[in-house]
């Protein structure tokens, strides 16, 4: 229980720095991206806005001098400054309306030819998008009023370059990170848990203390009934009532010593082979006859030959619990099933059983916990204490097996154990 708490702990604490890591280096390296992305287009815009090429303004300012208002500009940027003109590598591709290539313009690139540029623009017109990225290059086609188009590509290596070594660093970085992350929350774990595990302890070993203690009193208290009964009758109301509550709180007690032993790893399984079929027909057996009283249709589906490495008290144990439950709790007139089958080398026990009224899932949530009572009155009634599930879970548990309870339809409830 302990050590599903604390790796709980270290996946949810492991979890939340990794996502917090995801967001912002995600949102760093996006914000990244999409600025290069904006400074291509407003460069691309300029050009477009110019017929591919720079506005002379640009081209022939001189030292500290500027228009305080270029077209297509933003101010307090990179675009801003004339120096743009003169650092931007493109090249342009022009169309006539007819689809003929009419003019390549590589004057201001060297790493591309004509030949190479236009081979580029025929690429992106037959991808049909009107802008985009092909290689390092990032393009616009612009209409033109004659029918022609013009495609120009920006040279974006070096903004893209410096993008992808930021990535790949702030990768790297922040796996590294993350794993001193992780070290760190393994070792904070231990002492996250450590007052909850030492609450645990304390209450398991609370419970197999008082029960040892409580166990000598009662057995004083039933052979006292017995004597008195001896004298009084065998049929005297209080006596007999006496007895039947002292039977109840030493079933009680021998229960709350066998999950605290368990839960604590106290126990020893005698571990053999052992064929559950014969088991499962015995305990199917043993609750026919409060079926039959209380006109409780009972189905039964036992495989043979299911055989699995076990404690055979204990499965028994386990069986008993949970087809007791079963028909416990399944109201007059309604129908339990049981059934065993083998799945591989697995053996898989379902029992399904009617419900008196609907039950929700966070009800179902919590069966399996020590004490709980989805309906108390209905538990006083049948004499149970709200702790059968708690000891059928933790018998699955030590044989490494798996118990759940889910709801089917309404009013149907089902419990599988797979050992």
């Amino acid at each position: 229980m302990l050590k599903k708490l604390r790796i709980k702990f270290i996946m949810t604490a492991f979890l939340s720095a990794f996502i917090v890591v995801l967001v912002l280096v995600g949102g760093i390296n996006i914000s990244n991206y999409v600025h290069v992305i904006r400074d291509s287009d407003k460069v691309l815009k300029i050009l477009e806005d110019n017929g591919g090429v720079f506005p002379d303004m640009m081209l022939h300012s001189q030292p500290g001098e500027f228009p305080e208002e270029p077209p297509r500009m933003m101010h307090g940027e990179r675009i801003d400054s004339p120096e743009i003109a003169f650092e931007t590598r493109f090249f342009t591709v022009e169309y006539s309306g007819s689809g003929e290539v009419v003019g390549v313009n590589t004057d201001k690139i060297s790493a591309v030819s004509e030949e190479t540029a236009t081979g580029l623009a025929d690429k992106v017109i037959s991808s049909g998008r009107k802008t985009g990225f092909i290689y390092d290059y990032r393009y616009v086609i612009s209409d033109k009023e004659d029918g022609g188009r013009l495609v120009i590509f920006c040279d974006r290596g070096a903004a893209l370059s410096g993008f992808r070594n930021f990535r790949n660093a702030s990768i790297v970085i922040s796996l590294i990170g993350l794993m001193i992350i992780g070290c760190v929350i393994y070792f904070i774990s231990g002492k996250a848990v450590r007052p909850i595990e030492e609450a645990g302890e304390k209450q398991k070993r609370f419970i197999s203390d008082a029960g040892h203690e409580i166990k000598t009193p009662l057995s004083i208290i039933r052979a006292d009934a017995d004597v008195l009964g001896m004298e009084l009758g065998e049929d005297n109301e209080w006596i007999s009532d006496i007895v039947k509550q002292t039977e109840r709180l030493a079933l009680l007690t021998n229960d709350l010593i066998t999950l605290s032993k368990m839960e604590e790893g106290q126990t020893v399984l005698d571990m053999e082979e052992v064929d559950i079929s014969a088991l499962a027909e015995d305990v199917a057996d043993s609750v026919k006859a409060p079926c039959i009283t209380r006109k409780i249709t009972f189905l039964s589906d036992i495989e043979g030959g299911v055989r699995i490495n076990c404690d055979k008290k204990k499965i028994y144990e386990l069986m008993s619990i949970l087809l007791d439950n079963a028909v416990k709790y399944c109201p007059e007139g309604g129908e339990v099933s049981w059934s065993l089958s083998s799945k591989g080398k697995k053996a898989v026990i379902r029992v399904t059983n009617d419900l008196a009224q609907g039950m929700d899932k966070e009800t179902v949530r919590h069966l399996f916990d020590r004490f709980y009572r989805a309906d108390s009155s209905r538990n006083s009634e049948s004499g149970g204490f709200g702790i059968g599930l708690s000891v059928a879970r933790a018998v699955t548990e030590a044989h490494k097996g798996r118990i759940t309870a889910d709801l089917s339809g309404n009013n149907k409830i089902v419990f599988t154990a797979i050992l």
